[in-house]
C-alpha cells in the first residue's frame, strides 16, 4: 500500500510510443495476476482492489512487506500482510482490516500514516470486504521480517498517532456537481489509488495541505509533479486519452516516461486497471481546479532542436554506433557535449532520438527537461530510472562516475540542445542540493525530540511544584 513519502511520480524521461498510442488508440490492460475462475467473484474483485490500491508497492508482490518507506521521522518498514498467524494478518477479522485501513488502528497498536489510511479512510465497505476475502487466499509466509520499524523518540510512541488522526483524518466530503464518471474518478484519486498522498504538499504536522491539492510535492530527492489542470505547471495540456495512456503504459509519446516512484505505480497498479477506471481518473483530473506553481514547463524553441542525421539512423544500430564514434572523435571529451556522448549517447543517440527498436528513450522536446526546476533531470542522471514494466530498459545512474560539475554540464547541454531552451544555468551547487537536499522538515517534526523532552521536564517541574506546595501548606498548619 502506497507510502507517505515514497512514492511517487516523476515526469523523468520520454520514450517512443507505438503508432496506436500516438493516434490515441486504446491500450489493453495487463493481465491481472492472482485472478482465477476457481476463485469466487468476491475474491477476484479483491485482487483488483489490491491493484487499484497499489498494495504491492510497499508490501511487495508476495505481500511479505519489508520495503523501507522514507519519511521525515525515519524509515518505516511495510509489514507482512499474508495470512500468517504469527507474522502476518492471519488473526485479523474483517473489522480489524477495516480499522487498519480507515482509522490506522491494528488490533494491538496504532499504525503510522506511511500506510495511507488517511486516504483509505474513504474506502467503501464493499471494497474492504472484497480485499479481505482476497487477502485470505494469499499464500501465508511464516517468516520474521528482516527489518522492523524503530523510529526515534518521541515518534516511537505510537499512541501519539491518536492526536495526529484528530488533526489530519479527512472528513471525506465529496465535491458537488460531478458526473457519475467524475465521482468514480474522485473516489479512485482521493481514496483507493490515493494520488494525493504523493502529489499534495504536507503541512506542519505532515498532514496533507488541501489548499494545494494535487499541486505537487517533494518526496525526498524526487518531486511528484503538479497534476492539476494548470496549463503551464500541471497537466492541463494533456487530453483524457493522454492520461489514460500514461497510466496504462508509463509512456506518453515524445513527452514523458514514468520513472522513479511513478514507475512503480504503473508497474504494480495502474497498468492493470480497467479502461473505465482509468477513464474516470482522467475525467476527474481534468475537472480538478488548476493551481499554478513556480515549477513551470517552458515552451520549446522547436527551430533550435536537433534533427536526426537521417530518417533511418535510429533504427540502424550499426550506423548509429559509427555515427557516435565519429561524433566523439570530433569533440573534447571533457566538454558538455563530450560528456553527454560518453555517458548518454550510446542509448539516447547523438541527436537525442534514442533507439526505438531497443526501447531506449528519445529525449528531444521532453517536458521534464524544460521545467524551471532542473531537479528531476539531475535526479535521473544521478540515480537512473527503472522502467514501468519488467521489459522496459533500466537507465543506470552516474552518481559514482561523474562529479557534480560534470552532471551540471550534461544537464545544461540536454536542456538547451534537446529541450529547446535558450539557455540553462544548472550549477554544481544545484547538483549538490539534489544529492544532499536541505533539511526541509517542518519545525514540529525536526525538533520533536527536543520539544517532547522539554515538555516532559516542564510537566515534572509542575508536578514537583504542586507537591512541594502541598507539603509546605501541610507544614504551616
Amino acid at each position: 500500500m502506497k507510502p507517505l513519502y515514497m512514492v511517487l511520480s516523476m515526469l523523468a524521461i520520454g520514450i517512443t510510443s507505438s503508432a496506436a498510442m500516438a493516434e490515441g488508440a486504446s491500450v489493453p490492460s495487463a493481465s491481472l495476476p492472482n485472478v482465477s475462475p476457481a476463485n469466487s467473484d468476491l475474491v477476484n474483485r479483491g485482487a483488483y482492489i489490491a491493484r487499484a490500491a497499489d498494495c504491492m508497492a510497499c508490501h511487495r508482490e508476495d505481500y511479505t512487506g519489508g520495503t523501507a518507506i522514507e519519511t521525515p521521522m525515519g524509515d518505516i518498514y511495510a509489514t507482512n500482510i499474508t495470512p500468517s498467524k504469527r507474522y502476518g494478518i492471519g488473526n485479523y477479522t474483517e473489522a480489524d482490516l477495516k480499522n487498519a485501513l480507515q482509522k490506522g488502528r491494528a488490533p494491538n497498536h496504532m499504525l503510522y500514516p506511511a500506510m495511507p489510511y488517511p486516504s483509505y479512510n474513504g474506502m467503501t465497505d464493499e471494497d474492504i470486504s472484497a480485499l479481505f476475502a482476497y487477502l485470505q487466499t494469499v499464500p501465508a509466509v511464516d517468516e520474521k521480517p528482516e527489518y522492523e520499524t524503530k523510529l526515534p523518540f518521541p515518534f516511537n510512541f505510537r499512541f501519539l498517532m491518536l492526536g495526529w488522526n484528530v488533526l489530519n483524518l479527512p472528513a471525506n466530503e465529496n465535491r458537488e456537481g460531478l458526473s457519475a464518471t467524475e465521482q468514480r474518478g474522485e473516489y479512485l484519486v482521493n481514496n483507493l489509488a490515493h494520488c494525493g498522498t504523493c502529489h499534495t504538499p504536507r503541512n506542519s504536522t505532515m498532514g496533507v495541505d488541501d489548499s494545494k491539492y494535487l499541486a505537487g510535492a517533494q518526496l525526498g530527492t524526487w518531486h511528484a509533479p503538479n497534476i492539476t489542470s494548470d496549463e503551464s505547471s500541471g497537466i492541463g495540456s494533456w487530453s483524457e486519452q493522454d492520461i489514460v495512456t500514461y497510466l496504462r503504459t508509463g509512456e506518453l509519446d515524445q513527452r514523458v516516461f514514468a520513472g522513479g516512484p511513478m514507475g512503480e505505480v504503473v508497474a504494480h497498479s495502474t497498468r492493470f486497471l480497467e479502461d473505465e477506471d482509468l477513464g474516470a481518473i482522467a475525467s476527474y483530473l481534468k475537472a480538478v481546479p488548476a493551481i499554478q506553481t513556480d515549477d513551470k514547463v517552458n515552451v520549446a524553441d522547436v527551430s533550435s532542436l536537433k534533427r536526426p542525421i537521417n530518417e533511418s539512423i535510429t533504427h540502424d544500430l550499426i550506423a548509429q554506433k559509427d555515427y557516435l564514434a565519429q561524433a566523439k572523435a570530433n569533440v573534447d571529451s571533457s566538454s558538455p557535449e563530450g560528456l553527454y556522448l560518453a555517458a548518454c549517447g550510446s542509448c539516447h543517440g547523438v541527436d537525442g532520438y534514442g533507439q526505438p527498436d531497443a526501447r531506449y528513450a528519445p529525449i528531444v522536446g521532453l517536458s521534464s527537461i524544460r521545467r524551471d526546476n532542473p531537479a528531476s533531470l539531475i535526479n535521473v542522471i544521478l540515480h537512473g530510472v527503472d522502467g514501468a514494466t519488467n521489459t522496459s530498459p533500466i537507465m543506470p545512474g552516474f552518481s559514482d562516475e561523474l562529479d557534480s560539475a560534470q552532471i551540471a554540464d550534461i544537464s545544461n547541454y540536454v536542456r538547451v540542445n534537446f529541450g529547446g531552451l535558450a539557455n540553462s544555468n544548472v550549477s554544481a551547487a544545484d547538483v549538490d542540493s539534489v544529492i544532499s537536499p536541505q533539511d526541509q522538515r517542518p519545525f514540529l517534526i525536526k525538533y520533536a525530540g527536543i520539544l517532547a523532552t522539554l515538555g516532559i521536564i516542564a510537566v515534572l517541574l509542575i508536578i514537583g511544584l504542586i507537591i512541594w506546595n502541598m507539603v509546605r501548606k501541610k507544614r504551616t498548619h
